[in-house]
């Protein structure tokens, strides 16, 4: 029987739902309950006032679990493990892995074992003006740190700076655990990046030997763009910026295009002697970093800004600088802004009240100002992964998941995806996470692009002009230049939380999404092809092999049953994108997958719903694109005296896929009769074989004009690019 009684301390142990979690509790720690029945927050008390406090939660040891920690200042990757002792510095999430008790003349099967898994999640939280974060010790003690980031703001106790919970289902327990903490992408966009603002850097000077990192003490001198947006007004040129957005809207047919900027101004701030800056009074700040962050990685944008400073605009003045910048961007023409650099704040919050108070400020006055001068939320956060940042922001809609894309850093590949994947946990129940950009022609792009497919985020590549790869783009992008964007965040499927897809040499990642009317997983082999920062490999441990296998079930989507509906049963097809195989599966029935290194697959995984006289069908989708059941959004069933009518509408072009126990007495697109080719051993029906060439249009992504992928389009409603299929299947009596 489930106990759903709150978190307490009894007997000197931490109990969640009856299970001793924490044993050897100091008496100083307190726990109180918090809205729901399963919650509760953790707090404790010290004798003397301090900025900063480590507090003892007790011994933490046999629980798998999986933890988000910063790695380094600016970003979070995961780590899984067995024990207090390996839970890292900067730990901002832990889920914990727990079985029910069974009495002791109970006979249980590894289903029932499986059933009765439930998970406890801990989340460090913000309390006034601190922040929180966990880390263990070598002898398996797990500790909660809470800091000011100023050592004027001084206190002795918190009450809420641990909140724990607790459920059945891990992805419904983040979701609930962050709704209580009150904590759509855009086709055809451009991001100018950095380049385009007037700065100055005062500290390399010409014709000395260039300084490792200088670049990052660079400030900013003026809220306008530099001289390469102003040019003479020759007729090949643009005279200002205003002038360059309309001109590149025009030319490649963009919607937006966001320019960049750091939430501090430019990496080093701005130049406190400019002219234009000083009614804004910035004042000259050296950066304080957390015992945290120096205990892990340290990072060189911060070793040059300790060096040379920051110029830091008054808090009381930020509102009117952002409002500025983002009025005259707004009046060129600009449509967002990708603000970076976040976490610098967290080092500045000396004389400010400390480091949460001081992100506040300038995260509230950030996202009033996009509110004030753009139409939409058009805000991207990014190097944001601190909690500081996660819990401040109200309105942000899009974070970066993870370190930057580096395409010259092979082994940074597989980390890359592990860790998009894994940050989406938490960063999904609260922003759109944005998985970066990738290149289409690179050793890895098909690894990379399958992942984008069903991140539940936009897509958009950062390629050479005239170097792309238009066979792999071509399966993420429609010819309007949207996408089949799945439903949530991209999440490693159940059986992977607890599992290292990196550096195990035995496991595979697995990561879920949900379309409409069906579910999506991909498989990748991340082993043998990097290792995680700060993780050492096991002396003991085999060589990876070159091929893993393992299983993919359609148990493995989560809230399947939801996108299924009625007349379902549990049965699904599940179609392998590459491969091109169709398979019938129960829910809880298995595939066998083997991949190399840096190979992946994508299944579509679409409930087999019953119609008529034992009629068995399910969508599949757009058999040419990663996320096949992406393009379908609804499906209905007409039942005349002789003949069952399936209706399915959708998005895009090129051959459509069904399962379908039955061969069709017809098919008909666009109301017109189509051929079509059915495979009676496996059950796929194949409709249409429309080709990319079939008619002249461009494409454009990110920073590109992508030409050349001309696509036959059915029915344009609205805009919106339509396939609509009706299939006519003749029963037999």
């Amino acid at each position: 029987m489930t106990i759903t009684a709150s978190p307490c301390i009894k007997d000197s142990c931490l109990l969640v739902r009856g299970k001793v979690v924490f044993t050897e509790v100091p008496q100083n720690v307190v726990v109180s309950p918090a809205s729901s029945d399963s919650s509760a927050f953790i707090g404790a008390t010290s004798t003397t006032q301090s900025s900063r406090h480590v507090f003892s939660l007790g011994f933490l040891e046999k629980y798998k679990f999986l933890c988000l920690f910063r790695f380094k200042i600016w970003w979070m990757i995961p780590r899984v493990g067995k024990s207090g002792s390996e839970i890292p510095m900067e730990t901002q999430m832990l889920l914990l892995e727990a079985r029910e008790e069974f009495a002791l003349h109970d006979e249980v099967s590894s289903d029932a074992a499986a059933e009765n898994t439930f998970y406890i999640l801990l989340l460090p939280v913000l309390e006034g003006q601190f922040r929180t974060s966990l880390q263990g010790t070598p002898e398996n003690e797990l500790q909660f740190c809470i800091e000011s980031g100023d050592a004027s703001v001084q206190t002795l106790q918190v009450h809420e700076a641990v909140f724990v919970n607790s459920g059945d289902n891990p992805f419904e327990l983040f979701k609930d655990s962050i709704n209580f903490l009150e904590g759509g992408c855009s086709p055809k966009f451009l991001i100018i990046d950095d380049g385009w603002q007037q700065t100055i850097n005062e500290f390399q000077k010409e014709g000395e030997p260039p300084i490792e990192g200088i670049q990052f003490a660079t400030r900013l001198v003026d809220i306008k763009e530099n001289s390469k947006f102003k040019c003479s007004g020759s007729d090949d040129k643009c005279t200002d910026l205003h002038e360059f957005i309309d001109d590149i809207k025009e030319k490649y047919g963009l919607k937006y295009v966001y320019m960049w900027h750091a939430l501090a101004g430019y990496w080093g701030g701005v130049l406190t002697s400019s002219e234009v800056m000083k009614k804004y009074h910035p004042k000259l700040a050296y950066p304080i970093q957390s015992p945290g962050n120096v205990g892990n990685l340290r990072d060189i944008v911060m070793d040059i800004l300790e060096k040379y400073g920051v110029g830091i605009i008054d808090p009381e003045k930020i509102s009117y600088f952002y409002n500025d910048l983002h009025c005259y961007l707004a009046r060129s023409g600009v449509d967002g802004v990708k603000v970076d650099v976040q976490n610098l704040l967290e080092t500045l919050g000396s004389g400010h009240g400390g480091r949460v108070s001081l992100t506040r400020q300038y995260q509230q006055a950030l996202e009033q100002s996009i509110a004030r001068n753009f139409k939409d939320n058009n805000l991207i956060c990014s190097m944001s992964h601190n909690s500081d940042s996660i819990y401040s922001s109200k309105k942000s809609a899009v974070a970066r998941a993870s370190e930057d894309f580096t395409p010259k850093e092979l082994t940074f590949q597989t980390l890359h995806v592990a860790s998009v994947a894994f940050n989406s946990l938490l960063l999904g129940e609260i922003v759109v996470p944005d998985w970066d950009m990738f290149h289409s022609k690179h050793e890895t792009a098909e690894f990379h692009a399958a992942a984008r497919a069903l991140g539940g985020c936009a897509v958009y590549v950062s390629d050479k002009p005239g170097i792309h790869d238009f066979k792999i783009l071509k399966k993420l992008v429609l010819s309007d230049g949207s996408i089949l964007r799945a439903r949530y965040a991209g999440r490693p499927t159940r059986d992977c939380l607890f599992k290292d897809p990196v550096m195990d040499g035995k496991s595979l990642l697995k990561i879920w999404n949900l379309n409409k009317l069906s579910g999506v997983i991909g498989v990748f082999n991340c082993q043998g092809a990097g290792r995680w920062p700060l993780k050492e490999i096991a002396e003991h441990r085999s060589p990876t092999p070159s091929t893993i296998s393992g299983h993919v079930r359609p148990i493995d989507v989560e809230f399947l049953e939801e996108v299924a509906g009625e007349n379902w049963h549990g049965e699904c097809a599940v179609y392998a994108f590459n491969s091109g195989i169709l398979s019938k599966l129960s829910k809880k029935g298995n595939l066998e997958v083997s991949l190399a290194t840096l190979q992946c697959e994508i299944y579509t995984v679409s409930p087999i719903k019953e119609f008529g006289q034992n009629l068995l069908f399910a969508p599949i989708g757009l058999l040419d694109m990663y996320n096949s059941g992406g393009a379908v959004d609804t499906m209905n069933c007409i039942i005349e005296l002789s003949e069952c009518i399936i209706k399915i509408k959708g998005k895009g072009c090129g051959r459509f896929g069904a399962y379908s126990n039955t061969k069709p007495k017809r098919c008909m697109l666009d109301m017109k009769e189509e051929e079509f080719t059915y495979n009676a051993e496996d059950g796929l029906l194949t409709v249409g074989s429309l080709s990319y060439t079939a008619c002249s249009c461009s494409l454009s992504i990110f920073a590109l004009c992508l030409s050349g992928l001309g696509v036959a389009l059915l029915v344009l409603v609205g805009g919106i690019v339509v396939l609509f299929v009706s299939f006519s299947l003749l029963l037999s009596s």
